[in-house]
């Protein structure tokens, strides 16, 4: 990956790479989730600090695939299937694992190889007459004939305890990279005429492991492709599937509609007959049901309640909360704030730090002035305000239910329920300057 970063940390539609793994395991059921960590143990530990539910292997040397494998011996204890996965392989699907593991109950084991146009560096499987397994050779190791060999192994295996880990203990390293390859094993039971189930992979893309960049955005198109086919079956429109981003834990109600270019990150839900216009960028919010999101969006950590309308060119920061109804347009900023039932900053005005009430009118170029330079401030309007066009709120401040400012004032004081404030200087006509000033000049 030419990176710093561990590759299995490497995020991925939103998520790192191993991340997806251990999901994958714990869908396919598995009693206990063992990870072996070499390189960069204690970052990839760090990662996954909450997983509760996974035990970490350390192999202080990296010795190949076979070694790894080994040092779970002590943890697995007695008779055990053993669902045998790579940690940058985040392709593989749970009813797979299943099925393998249902292929290796009658055997020795099972493994998953996929016939692909491009098999690159994996290792080549090879069968007999009676297509039993008969070889499996690295890559590296493979001569020109063996590379034409589009039959791959995937690196996913199905293995029964404890007899996989008496062959692990009989491996050598007569091999290009001098390592203890897993591969040897298995091909050993197969010679030895223990059964090996090999399982063909029906899509061969849950195969596909991550070794570059090139890789990280080809399993990235995958998987976001998958979750969309997830989301057009669940009954929501997605218009344009190539060019829309839905994250895996992001959620969409039956009869939305995803317009192209529209965004859906984190821990995101949009309700139900919701329409999200184009290029529309949403990330850990909640959207009600019937909200309209209009062209150019950005709703970063906000909560849109029942029919709420937003943008275009809006932005909604975190701890933004828009009542049923409220409507926020064209460039208007909202932060740490929230709007009443049926509110409305229909175009250019900043609100931060506010708590606005229901069916209030924020005028255009408003704006809730709530920082001096030290603290942040908070401005309250009430029920029925009117915020006329212009209007500076030095916070903190109040204005009252029904209370109006006047626009182009400067509102540094407390505004009473139904009193106008206004603020700002009176105006004064000059007549004749601008023939004066011609003439001067």
């Amino acid at each position: 990956m030419k990176s710093r970063q561990p590759k299995v940390l490497h995020e991925v539609a939103g998520r790192p790479m191993l991340a997806w793994v251990l999901d994958t395991a714990r869908a396919a059921r598995c009693s206990r989730i063992l990870v072996v960590v070499g390189h960069a143990s204690e970052e990839v530990r760090a990662a996954f600090a909450g997983e509760s539910d996974v035990t970490w292997v350390e192999q202080r040397e990296q010795l190949g695939t076979g070694h790894a494998l080994a040092q779970a011996e002590p943890l697995v204890g007695g008779e055990a299937t053993l669902l045998v996965l790579s940690g940058d392989a985040p392709l593989v699907r749970p009813e797979t694992l299943e099925r393998m593991a249902d292929a290796a109950a009658v055997g020795w084991g099972a493994m998953a190889t996929a016939v692909l146009d491009e098999p690159g560096s994996l290792g080549r499987v090879t069968a007999d007459a009676e297509g039993r397994l008969e070889r499996i050779v690295e890559a590296s190791d493979a001569t020109p004939e063996e590379q034409r060999n589009r039959r791959v192994n995937s690196g996913i295996y199905a293995l029964r305890a404890p007899d996989v880990f008496a062959d692990l203990a009989r491996l050598g390293t007569d091999n290009v990279k001098g390592e203890y390859y897993l591969t040897d094993a298995v091909v050993a039971a197969a010679k030895s005429g223990r059964a090996v189930a090999l399982h063909d992979l029906e899509d061969p893309s849950e195969a596909f492991g991550i070794n570059d960049r090139r890789d990280l955005a080809e399993v990235r198109r995958t998987l976001l492709a998958r979750r969309i086919d997830e989301l057009m079956l669940s009954g929501v429109t997605v218009l344009d599937p190539a060019r829309t981003v839905v994250e895996a834990g992001a959620e969409v109600g039956a009869d939305t509609v995803l317009h192209p270019g529209v965004t859906l990150l984190g821990r995101t839900r949009v309700g139900t007959g919701c329409v999200l216009h184009q290029g529309a960028w949403i990330r850990d919010s909640t959207l009600g049901e019937g909200v309209e999101v209009h062209p150019y969006t950005v709703l970063d950590g906000a909560t849109l309640e029942r029919g709420v309308q937003a943008g275009p060119f809006a932005r909604l920061r975190p701890e933004t909360v828009l009542g049923e109804g409220a409507r926020v347009g064209n460039f208007v900023e909202v932060k740490k704030s929230r709007l009443g039932p049926g509110t409305k900053a229909s175009h250019l005005a900043y609100v931060g730090d506010a708590e606005i009430g229901a069916h209030t009118n924020i005028g255009a170029g408003a704006v809730t002035c709530n920082y001096d330079g030290e603290k942040k401030h908070r401005t309250t309007i009430g029920d029925n305000a009117f915020v006329g066009s212009d209007t500076m709120l030095v916070a903190p401040v109040r204005v009252g239910h029904r209370a109006t400012t006047a626009a182009g004032s400067t509102i540094t004081l407390d505004v009473p329920d139904d009193a106008l404030a206004v603020g700002r200087a009176r105006q004064r006509n000059i007549e004749g300057w601008t023939k004066r000033k011609k003439r001067k000049g």
